[in-house]
Formats: C-alpha cells, structure tokens, sequence
C-alpha cells in the first residue's frame, strides 16, 4: 500500500491526499490517452533534499505529451517548482513522485479533443521497488509469453498511461509464476527491457544493452551508461538474444523505480555466479552515491529542494 502524504497538487491547487478525486466518465480512465512519469527525490549526505534528474523527467513528460498531442495547461518550469513546493509541504525529505497528465470528463468517444487537460503531482514514501533483498542479492527474472511493443503499434518513446497494460500483464505472469519481475523480448525475439526497467547484462569484461530504438529511453538507463564510461567500462548498445542474457556474467535491471537492480536468475537459469557481479556492484555503489550528493561530478543530476 502506498503510505499517504497530506496534499497532491491539482490544477494549481493543493487538495486533500484522500479528496484528489475524477469523475467517472474522466476520458484517460476510459482509453488510455495521458501521460505520466516516475521521479525520485533522496535526502543528500550534507543535508537536504534533491530530486534525481528532475529536468530530464519533465523533458520526457512533455515529450510524451507532444507524441500524443496533448497540450500541457503548465509550463515545465512551473511543473518544477510546483514538485518542490508540494515535497516542502508535505515536509517529505526523501519520497517517490508521480506527475500525471490526462484529459478529463466531457464528450465520449476516441475523438475528444475539446475536453480539458489536468495536471495532477503526487508525492509519497516509497522504497526499493523490488524490495531491499532485490537490492543487494538481485531478483529472479522470467522471459514473458508476453512481447514488447511494436514501434508500429504503439508510440515507444512515450511514457503513455494506456501502454502499460502490456507490461501489467508480464508482470503479474512473472509473480504469479514465481518470479520478481519479467524480461519482454520484442517482436524480433530479442531482449528488449524487462516490465518496468531497462535491462543490461556483462560479460568478459563488456557491458551491452539493447539499442534505444527498441526500448524506453531510461533515464537512470542513461545515469548507468554514464557511469559504466566515466569508470572506463565498455558498453554497447546491440541487439541481445534470450540465450545471451542466460549466459551473462551478470545482469542489472535500471529504472527509477528499480534503481540499479542485480538480477541473479532468469528462468531457473543461475546468472553467473547467483549473486550480484563486480560490474554491477560497482556501478550500483556509485549510483548510490550519486543520488546522495557524494559524487561531485554528477552534482548536475540533482535538483534542490528548498524548506525540506
């Protein structure tokens, strides 16, 4: 269950955490069309609260709005302060948070252009996704029956609320088999990103994750590529096939969510040695650090946040 905070911003406004309410006939609700992000904010190892790549996040939103032709009511800059302003009332100095775009009640149908867009931003506790254990001993992984999403048939850069049913649906096959989490191929047969995640895996040294044309691009995706290259480790972007992964030295999931997740089995196949790899380790350890304020030269992926 998701711990409650007292307010979530709606519109402009500061409502009540069990009042931030939709009509039923909300248009998102019906079919899908909105947009939405995931974004952390961490307290920081000299005091203080930042939110992880804030600027980045709100980059994506808009760009997900642009793909499906919504127009925001908000300026990104005035989504920015709003998140800050909404963390330092809610006087919440670590938490998960959830801006969501959608078009509201007014006509039925697919073609409801006139009816309005609302902005909505939550914020609350919340913390490993795939559990602390997940964190440190990595997670039990299963290839899904289920396929990623065809470029021709969804919009795959978007972060489209309506997009993710594919992904509900692996992921509950994978838990209900067992499993954590689940890793979708694409319509080709291969490796394409796990249910909420980017995936990677290592071998002889080499980092290699599948190409971003085929998969979200992640943004802590894109804070590991950083970090693998500033240490010096190779990485490379190729198409992976389902056997390849079964055969890595290690293997690591990424997403905000997730963080930086090591993966220790995939489909009862033993990942390398069953526990989290050197590789891994170390690019988790600076990740850490980095959302914690402790890497100076990644002080450009945190936001302060004033009052908190």
């Amino acid at each position: 269950m998701v711990e409650k905070a007292k307010t979530i911003w709606v519109d402009g406004s500061y409502v009540g955490w069990d009042d931030a309410q939709v009509h039923i006939l909300t248009h998102t609700l019906h079919y899908g069309l909105g947009a939405f992000e995931g974004i952390r904010a961490y307290k920081q190892a000299a005091g203080g609260t930042a939110i992880f790549r804030h600027v980045d996040h709100l980059r994506r939103l808009f760009e997900s709005c642009h793909i499906v032709r919504i127009e925001p009511p908000y300026s990104r800059e005035g989504l920015r302060q709003a998140t800050k302003d909404l963390l330092a009332r809610n006087g919440l100095a670590e938490a998960y948070i959830r801006p969501l775009i959608y078009i509201g009640h007014g006509a039925m149908g697919l073609h409801a252009t006139s009816n309005p867009v609302h902005v909505a931003i939550a914020a609350f506790p919340w913390g490993a996704y795939l559990g602390e254990e997940g964190l440190r001993n990595g997670i039990r992984a299963k290839v899904s029956s289920f396929a990623r999403s065809h470029p021709n048939t969804v919009m795959v850069k978007g972060k489209i609320c309506g997009h993710y049913v594919n992904n509900i649906l692996a992921k509950r096959e994978a838990v209900e088999c067992g499993f954590d989490e689940a890793i979708l191929l694409d319509t080709q047969g291969y490796v394409a990103e796990a249910s909420g995640e980017n995936i990677f895996c290592v071998r002889d040294g080499e980092i290699a994750t599948p190409p971003i044309p085929t998969v979200l691009g992640g943004i802590t995706r894109a804070s590991a590529i950083a970090i693998a290259r500033d240490q010096r480790i190779p990485v490379v972007e190729r198409p992976m096939t389902r056997d390849e992964i079964y055969i890595a030295d290690e293997v690591f999931i990424t997403g905000t969510a997730a963080e930086i997740t090591p993966v220790r089995e995939i489909d009862n196949r033993t990942v390398g040695s069953g526990k989290p790899g050197p590789i891994t380790k170390k690019i988790q350890d600076i990740f850490f650090r980095a959302i914690r304020g402790e890497e100076p030269r990644y002080a450009d992926w945190l936001d302060p946040v004033p009052g908190v």
